[in-house]
């Protein structure tokens, strides 16, 4: 999924000359650092690991210390610039995890980019914006028994990161503000137009919804971005600035692997707590151990995979599985890995049937003059990745498959179905094309992560299972149908629309279920909250 790849070489090029990284204190050696007894230490500088790092220090009597197994996010182009958002994957930010063989997917695997520096998926991640439905944090309380998931409990969380995204003061003014900002060339303007008209037109389930983050987002609506003032905002910019950074009771070391939490015995108690972390320099077999102990807590932050991960190493977990690849279980608790799901995805693309383009960034020397826009005032192309709008929908309440399951979704708010509205940008097409992306938002399928080994340094084995429950593939099947009316309003009349492969000239539902099977892609959550029987 990434822009024209060829190009790219030359713009790392010109980036090498433009871009002056700042310095922060961010260390990779732990003897580099001052002697603390630290109070707290996390595992994770990602999402969360960051904003924890940021919080707690907020209390100079609070000492912490974050352990990020990849690089800094500092200077790291990339990550900063969202044009070039794809070309962190399959490199060293990325720590490019498989699937195994997916039955549901006729035995192929699949990729899991998942960022491996700091700011985690967030520096490496599409860059969109979506809060989701109030009833399903609502049904979190439900299952865990803690009002402190409920829409209303998050939502001022929620509200605190707004300040560094797009138009979150004003979302009804996001088409006047996109097609603002637009340049008189961008064939994209154009583009945001259309799918507007053919959202009015329709109606519906298609119906515009002025701010989809609110808690209801059913309907069409524009993308808000973690874009601020044309550069990537992640958990690391934005928790982890030049100020945070500067607090004496922060420590912040990355390229450090963290291989096994260790049990720390407590005096008058059978309960074991793990408060010492053991974690390698270098992020290598080789490197150098060390081991660090807090005094109050060890917070593990290291992501869908590399938690549940480090706790099986630690032995927690399932104690068969643990036993049966050889290490000796300290906490029972078979739920660790368990419960694995997947957002699948896949795209239909309709060639425009018109001669000019609305994917620009197939010409050299336009990117070229669109990254140094970049540089010398953060605008232009490079700001962004074409992609501002989605449309979230429920599967109708006549769907003849009702009858055969229970709605999974938290409630009447929350969407089965979301299409991501694209024209160029991601894909490098060879003409003017329409992407329209199906993304399965309440999948029933549910897969495991189990060890393949007791070397940290072995990529776990990661099922999520795609696919294998009726539901998924009969509500990706009804978000065809759902695709093929949006394109069929009359205000893409004016373009010649027709289907590509490999979906073109399908005609039976198994058909397109074989098709499906051969194109899904695209993982949530590995270690289940609350409290469950068994």
């Amino acid at each position: 999924m990434a822009r024209n790849q060829s190009l790219l070489p030359s713009l790392l090029v010109l980036a090498s000359f433009l871009f002056h990284p700042s310095l922060a204190v961010i260390r990779d050696d732990f003897t580099d650092l001052p002697r603390l007894a630290y109070d707290f230490v996390i595992v994770g500088g990602g999402t969360a690991g960051s904003v924890l790092a940021s919080r707690l220090t907020e209390d100079p009597d609070f000492n912490v210390l974050l352990i990020e197994a990849g690089p800094s996010h500092e200077g790291v182009l990339e990550s900063q610039v969202p044009g070039l958002t794809f070309a962190l994957q399959q490199t060293q930010y990325d720590w490019n995890f498989n699937t195994v063989p997916q039955i549901g997917l006729n035995n192929r695997t699949d990729r899991l980019p998942r960022g491996r520096m700091l700011g985690g998926s967030s520096s490496i991640n599409g860059l969109f914006y979506t809060r989701g439905s109030s009833d399903d944090y609502d049904r979190w309380a439900a299952i865990t028994g803690d009002s402190g998931w409920s829409w209303s409990n998050i939502l001022p969380y929620l509200l605190k990161v707004s300040p560094s995204l797009e138009s979150e003061s004003q979302p009804g003014l996001r088409l006047v503000r996109i097609e603002r900002e637009m340049e008189p060339s961008d064939g994209r303007s154009r583009y945001h137009r259309k799918v507007f008209e053919a959202s009015q037109e329709l109606g519906g389930e298609f119906a515009y919804d002025v701010d989809m983050n609110d808690g209801t987002p059913l309907g069409f609506g524009w993308l808000q971005s973690t874009i601020n003032n044309g550069e990537r905002s992640s958990a690391a910019t934005g928790y982890l600035d030049a100020t945070v950074l500067a607090r004496p009771n922060l420590h912040v070391l990355v390229n450090n692997r963290v291989v096994k939490l260790a049990e720390r015995k407590q005096p008058g108690s059978n309960t074991p707590a793990f408060q010492t972390v053991h974690f390698q320099t270098g992020g290598s077999p080789s490197g150098r151990l060390h081991r660090v102990t807090a005094k109050k807590e060890v917070i593990l932050a290291a992501g869908a995979y590399g938690s549940p991960q480090l706790l099986m190493l630690s032995g927690i977990g399932d104690s068969t599985e643990l036993q049966n690849i050889g290490i000796e279980p300290k906490v029972k608790l078979p739920s660790v890995g368990k419960n694995l799901t997947e957002h699948v995805q896949f795209s239909m693309m309709f060639s425009l049937g018109i001669n000019d383009t609305v994917d620009p960034f197939l010409n050299q020397t336009f990117l070229m003059e669109s990254m140094q826009e970049w540089f010398d005032h953060r605008t232009g192309y490079m700001t962004n990745l074409g992609i501002n709008s989605v449309i979230w929908h429920r599967l109708p309440e006549d769907w003849p498959h009702w009858s055969q399951f229970e709605d999974p979704t938290g409630g009447i708010n929350s969407p089965h179905i979301e299409l991501v509205v694209m024209g160029g940008g991601i894909y490098p097409t060879p003409g003017p094309n329409l992407i329209v992306s199906p993304v399965l938002a309440s999948p029933r399928s549910r897969g495991f992560m189990t060890l393949n080994s007791t070397s940290p340094y072995a990529s776990p084995l990661i099922d999520p299972a795609m696919l294998t429950h009726p539901f998924d593939i009969l509500a990706l099947r009804e978000s065809v149908r759902s695709v093929l009316k949006f394109v069929g309003a009359s205000t893409w009349d004016e373009y010649n629309l027709t289907l590509l492969p490999p979906f073109a000239g399908l005609t039976t539902d198994e058909e397109i279920y074989e098709t499906l099977r051969n194109v899904v892609t695209h993982v949530d959550a590995s270690i289940m909250v609350g409290f469950f029987p068994g």
